[in-house]
């Protein structure tokens, strides 16, 4: 799917941010997912983050709970001066002393888009999510970047009116890559740095990031004898993992 994918209009380098009161106990529960440090520090809050080798991930020590798609961004004001123009609107601004420009959407589902000044040393990971990858090595787990969960497919959360996401999406520079009917109308939408996974649906009420992999029924397993035990099991080989900051992360088979 590499060919089909946009060109990134939002930034240079993203990551799913995750706030949490416990930052040591949530790096310990990701470094058992196949996550490991890449960078910490304590300013301007104390944060630590972590990378699979496909997926970038920066948890943030903060007790009120935040999830959001994060765009590190080196023509920060140029990018917010046409979303601006697109009719994309900011609920939060940077104070003009503020050292790091931060700038907060929120999609009409209530999915929060932060773009944040690009800092030196961010780097986007190199190995390929789902979406990157060839569809014939999706069956191979050797391939994957991450042995312990498979490939990062998507960040899903629940849309009330499908068409009326993407539209909003599209103002991103998302593209849809696919559209499905069943078991209810979705979409998944890329572009071509993140993937975000539209479904028009009341299963679940909560964004979740996605997993797929093959042998995902050997892998939950062993993330189980690994002691990550707080997960709700959909039969043989799917699961619902719920993280200690109250997120979700779902582990589902190919096929699924």
């Amino acid at each position: 799917m590499l060919e089909n994918l946009p060109k990134p209009m939002l930034g240079d380098v993203f990551a799913i941010t995750i706030s949490t009161p416990d930052l040591d106990k949530s790096f310990e529960f990701y470094t058992k997912l196949g996550f490991s440090e890449v960078f910490r520090s304590d300013f301007p809050f104390p944060l630590i983050q972590i990378t699979d080798g496909a997926l970038l991930m920066m948890l943030r020590k903060d007790t009120k709970s935040y999830i959001a798609l994060t765009y590190y961004v080196k023509d920060l004001e140029t990018v917010v001066a046409s979303l601006e123009t697109a009719g994309i609107s900011f609920f939060s601004k940077p104070a003009a002393s503020d050292m790091i420009k931060r700038y907060i959407m929120e999609s009409p589902d209530g999915f929060k888009i932060s773009l944040i000044g690009y800092i030196d040393g961010f780097v986007q990971p190199k190995g390929p999510a789902m979406l990157g990858m060839p569809q014939q090595d999706y069956f191979n787990p050797e391939k994957y970047v991450n042995k312990v969960c498979g490939m990062f497919g998507e960040f899903a959360h629940p849309v009330k009116d499908l068409d009326a996401s993407i539209a909003f999406w599209d103002k991103l520079g998302f593209k849809a890559i696919s559209k499905f009917t069943s078991p209810y109308d979705w979409a998944i939408i890329s572009d071509g740095l993140s993937a975000v996974g539209l479904h028009q649906t009341n299963h679940f009420d909560y964004p979740a990031i996605t997993y797929f992999a093959s042998d995902m029924a050997d892998k939950i397993e062993k993330i189980k004898t690994n002691g990550i035990n707080n997960m709700k099991e959909m039969g043989k080989g799917n699961a619902v993992l719920i993280t200690p900051e109250n997120q979700h992360i779902n582990l589902f088979k190919m096929g699924f």
